[in-house]
């Protein structure tokens, strides 16, 4: 499979938590009804970035482990867990392919973002290994703000890609990932590790962007993130600002975000 570098997102773990996108309270909600967690099992979040996921579903769990192979994104974990007073929330810094973990000692798993960066054949069968029988693995996703329709996102996306080619940054994604996914669609890869698929869950919401914000949104970004944008982060957002203020209405850009989840069950039996 095309590799990704494993220290895409340094230096981005405090704009990530400020700046991306909540997931819908009621795709939360809906998750955890389809699941049906008994409330005394374990939750695991895995690349969970600094727990997108894993806050707000920690209340269906008696314990949720937090996984990221990145430091800063578990440190900033820890950090909340504790300004929360939330001792069931584990912070784990590794690999999602490395992780040790018990079988069968997870309710659910989650995936926010993520799997197309990881080594899905690999992580599929270990979640099956990880899940309790009827347990459940939840691919998360949420479109971004560059990839829709409107006049202002085909602005950035095309200002996004002027500022990789200038920095020298668009080789940091690796090319030809979404080919792998293509000829290997997840469901298939799912299915052949095991799982029952229980559908594609959509959602949407509303938001209301600054400019500021999309520039802190981007820095949260692998291609784009404050290491990358350096010195030229100055330049960067006064070419934002620039680009963006003719498209602006009383300083807002409006966004319809589309938000999913992929539902896949370990059977009960085999």
């Amino acid at each position: 499979m095309t590799g990704f570098r494993p220290d895409l997102y340094r230096g981005t773990a405090g704009y990530y938590d400020r700046f991306r996108l909540p997931y819908p309270d009621g795709m939360v909600a809906d998750l955890a009804r389809r699941a049906a967690p008994s409330g005394r099992g374990r939750l695991l979040d895995l690349a969970c970035g600094t727990g997108q996921l894993a806050f707000p579903l920690r209340r269906w769990f008696a314990e949720t482990w937090a996984v990221d192979a990145e430091p800063d994104m578990t440190d900033v974990v820890r950090a909340k867990a504790a300004a929360a007073g939330a001792a069931d929330v584990r912070p784990v810094t590794a690999a999602a392919e490395e992780l040790d973990a018990a079988p069968e000692s997870f309710e659910l798993i989650v995936i926010g973002n993520a799997f197309h960066r990881l080594r899905r054949a690999a992580v599929a069968e270990r979640a099956h290994a990880w899940l309790s029988p009827g347990g459940h693995l939840a691919l998360c996703w949420s479109t971004s703000p560059w990839a829709g329709p409107a006049d202002w996102q085909r602005t950035l996306d095309r200002l996004l890609r002027r500022w990789q080619h200038t920095l020298g940054a668009g080789g940091r994604v690796p090319p030809g990932w979404e080919r792998d996914r293509q000829q290997d669609p997840d469901h298939e890869l799912l299915s052949r590790a095991g799982f029952e698929l229980a559908g594609r869950h959509e959602f949407t919401a509303e938001h209301r962007w600054t400019i500021p914000d999309l520039a802190g949104h981007i820095r949260s970004t692998s291609f784009l993130p404050p290491p990358v944008l350096a010195g030229h982060a100055a330049d960067f957002d006064a070419d934002l600002a620039a680009e963006l203020g003719r498209h602006s209405i009383d300083g807002h850009l409006t966004e319809t975000v589309g938000f999913a989840y992929d539902l896949a069950r370990k059977p009960t039996s085999t």
